[in-house]
């Protein structure tokens, strides 16, 4: 979900990337480091995609030119064309169906869904939800456990979970758009800005139960091939706002972590309600689904004339994270949230209540006031155990979750999973077991879980000037976060109080680190860093691993580095337990047409140009980097996409500088910036697959196990409707020339979907 308006809550002095890096090049020796290839120990070739990097010798480049990296002889699609249809396109050979849209049936009994805003507002605990975002795939064997994707056999059933981010489309699942107050049919933006007033419980039960989780068991042929899914299987599961949820932790801070959850809801902390804003995902090596919860601080509010808690930590915590830390001003006419802490309260869960977080009560018992600190983690679900409650893995950090991606797990040793936080000027985590990997535990479900989630080392990333990173402890135990002006005392508060612990010990400020990927074949880390406007980039301000300031080619979005780009990391040793790592920028997002000296420092064509990369997958079964958008500079020329990527290793490319002018505060300003970057892709090695419809994020992808069908998010069509009847901005999927072969529903209002892709002649996607 596109967060351009989010705001800024790190005020740390805490080193921006820019400034760390910039230092880089300033030095000689330093330079020359960064030139030899980082420091990086031997790696290994990508089997499966000759020119990946495996064979390429590292080159120092001189001048700006780049080293081009060998020709993939597999990636053979045709390149797909930029679009503002209101249909999905992709390569010819290919063929696109919808497996679900938002709404759509899950449980028998349940009506089938009308698209007039008509559905009973609890079915939708048994719909499939909104916004769908990360996508993971289960096979659940014969003895009725979950392997993930490690191992499987043919003819096990599959289990498809989706993420359900957000309603900020849910102007188009009430008869006549959103009621708040005298105001009927307004559209309610990204923060739930709505005009002050009482909501319909109606609306407010379907806008919670649209959040949290779809899985669904995919119907698959005698070869394995999706052809729907099923509507009535016991597997089929909603995981929403309302689901109880298990308190996790360290056994040594349980006790503390629970009095940090104490509600009125549960006054013993031991459970939570619910998750929220969930964006990425992950996958765990013994085949359970990770969602993460994003963007969740929004959600809560106190009104006009609230008693504001007293707790200076709770407050101090609240002002980090975006929480509202003071009562809504009598006069004010909009409040930030969705509104659904101003339905009448009489059922006693308080499922309205909860999102008025003000000290109420006499005591946190007695209210919500700690209802926030329960939201911000990930949390693990067993996709084959319909009975199992989900656990909040609280230690692993609490944030705003994007993913959590698995490092490659290895027989004997830690488990390392990579995590961004999704707001400029964040930070990237890390959380290493301290159990050990077994094979043994693949199929053991949350059991499983608690062995490798709830004990272990949490780490904030730190980029050094000499190329190399280091990763930052975050433990009680650390001289920073203990001499911290916060006053922690207990490692559960730096559990629950992350971001300010990062703070502590100076992790680098980051751009928006959003969803990180894997490289299987070599274990490489990738993040993707959406994008950043001129307040935080001009070119006295860029370095090294941010080294674009410029305009807009089109204006429509802001000046700084408005397209984006991709980091990745080593570790080293390729150890999860290493406290350093290698780094370089694998690619800048750019317009084809802009100038290679400050913005399309990558070489983009019309055949693979994009911007604001968001969503990053690696497939397992060609190796291929999938790369997905989420834009707002470049939709005057093309709607959001997919594009394909032969990746290479870090420290492939070479040494680039960056003329770069642009007016600030009408003066020109200058500066001559050098950089570090992945070798040139080409054509052949970056290419677009697929581009969604109008107003559509592409987010949320996986495979089946042979690669043969892959799983795309289609989320928010029709973004920019500004009423339930404003089919001038889309309509996608019900329109008959939608890309997924003819009409799909009732209706002509617009839905998030989950797509499948396959190829006529059978073979594996992208190849």
């Amino acid at each position: 979900m596109s967060h351009e308006l989010d705001p800024i809550t790190n005020n740390s002095n805490n080193e921006h990337f820019q400034e760390v890096v910039t230092r880089a090049f300033e030095n000689p020796t330093r330079r020359s480091i960064l030139r030899g290839g980082l420091g990086l120990a031997s790696m290994f070739a990508l089997p499966m995609l000759p020119g990946c990097g495996g064979g390429t010798t590292t080159v120092a480049a001189t001048g700006n030119v780049l080293p081009a990296l060998a020709s993939s002889t597999l990636m053979k699609f045709t390149p797909v064309a930029k679009s503002l249809a209101d249909q999905v396109w992709v390569p010819a050979g290919y063929t696109v169906k919808v497996l679900h849209a938002t709404g759509d049936t899950m449980k028998t009994g349940v009506d089938a869904y009308s698209n007039a805003g008509t559905d009973d507002a609890e079915s939708w605990a048994n719909r499939v939800g909104d916004q769908h975002d990360g996508t993971e795939i289960f096979y659940i064997g014969t003895d009725g456990k979950s392997k993930g994707s490690y191992t499987y056999a043919t003819g096990d059933k599959a289990v498809l979970a989706v993420n359900n981010e957000s309603s900020a489309e849910a102007h188009f699942f009430h008869p006549t758009g959103q009621t708040s107050g005298t105001a009927v049919g307004k559209k309610f933006d990204q923060f739930g800005q709505w005009t002050l007033g009482a909501r319909p419980a109606s609306e407010a039960i379907k806008e919670i139960l649209m959040h949290g989780v779809t899985l669904v068991e995919v119907n698959l042929d005698s070869s394995g091939k999706p052809t729907g899914y099923n509507a009535t299987s016991a597997l089929n599961r909603r995981i929403t706002p309302e689901t109880v949820m298990t308190v996790t932790g360290p056994a040594a801070e349980l006790a503390n972590l629970k009095t940090m959850m104490v509600t009125k809801f549960d006054t013993t902390g031991a459970t939570t309600r619910g998750t929220l804003n969930n964006c990425g995902t992950g996958i765990t090596p013994w085949g359970t689904l990770i969602t993460c919860e994003e963007n969740w601080a929004t959600y809560f509010t106190m009104p006009a004339g609230a008693t504001v808690p007293t707790d200076a930590k709770l407050i101090a915590s609240r002002t980090r994270y975006g929480v509202q830390t003071t009562a809504t001003s009598a006069t004010a006419t909009t409040s930030r949230t969705q509104g659904w802490h101003t339905v009448t309260d009489a059922d006693p869960t308080s499922r309205f209540a909860r999102w008025n977080v003000s000290a109420s009560g006499a005591t946190a018992a007695a209210d919500f006031r700690n209802e926030p600190q329960t939201f911000g983690f990930n949390v693990e679900i067993d996709p084959a155990n319909v009975a199992a409650a989900p656990s909040k893995r609280m230690a692993m950090g609490r944030f705003a979750h994007e993913a959590a991606v698995c490092g490659v797990p290895v027989v004997g040793k830690p488990l390392a999973f990579y995590m961004g936080c999704d707001s400029r000027n964040e930070y990237i985590y890390k959380f290493v077991s301290t159990q050990n990997w077994s094979a043994a535990d693949i199929g053991g479900g949350i059991a499983a879980g608690d062995k490798y989630l709830n004990e272990g080392k949490l780490y904030a990333a730190k980029f050094n000037a000499t190329g190399q990173g280091e990763w930052l402890e975050l433990s009680i135990n650390n001289a920073s976060i203990k001499a911290a002006s916060f006053g922690f005392t207990t490692q559960a508060e730096v559990l629950v109080h992350t971001r300010v612990a990062a703070d502590a010990v100076g992790a680098t400020k980051m751009d928006r680190p959003e969803w990180g990927a894997v490289n299987h074949t070599n274990g490489e880390i990738y993040f993707a860093l959406t994008n950043n406007n001129a307040s935080n980039r001009t070119p006295e301000k860029t370095d090294a691993a941010n080294p674009r300031a410029y305009k807009d080619n089109d204006g429509i979005l802001r000046d700084g580095n408005p397209h984006g780009h991709i980091i990745r990391f080593k570790e080293m040793g390729d150890l999860a337990t290493a406290t350093t790592f290698a780094w370089d920028i694998f690619l800048f997002g750019a317009e084809e047409d802009a100038p290679a000296a400050n913005t399309n420092i990558s070489g983009l064509t019309f055949a693979n140009s994009f911007s604001s990369p968001d969503g990053l997958w690696f497939s397992k079964s060609t190796g291929i980097c999938w790369i997905q958008t989420d834009d707002g500079a470049f939709t005057d020329e093309t709607n959001c996409m997919l594009v394909a990527a032969v990746p290479g290793k870090v420290g492939d490319g070479g040494e680039f500088t960056v003329s770069n002018s642009m007016t600030v505060a009408g003066a020109v300003q200058t500066k001559t910036q050098a950089t570090f970057v992945g070798g040139i892709l080409g054509e052949s090695r970056l290419r677009r697959f697929l581009v969604g419809p109008k107003g559509a994020e592409v987010t949320g992808i996986t495979e089946t196990a042979d690669g043969k069908a892959i799983f795309v998010g289609i989320q928010h069509p029709a973004e920019e409707a500004t009423a339930y009847n404003d089919v001038s901005k889309g309509v996608w999927p019900t329109n008959a020339n939608n890309g997924v072969g003819g009409v799909y529903g009732a209706g002509s209002r617009a839905r998030s979907a989950t797509i499948v892709i396959t190829k006529d002649d059978g073979g594996k996607i992208g190849l």
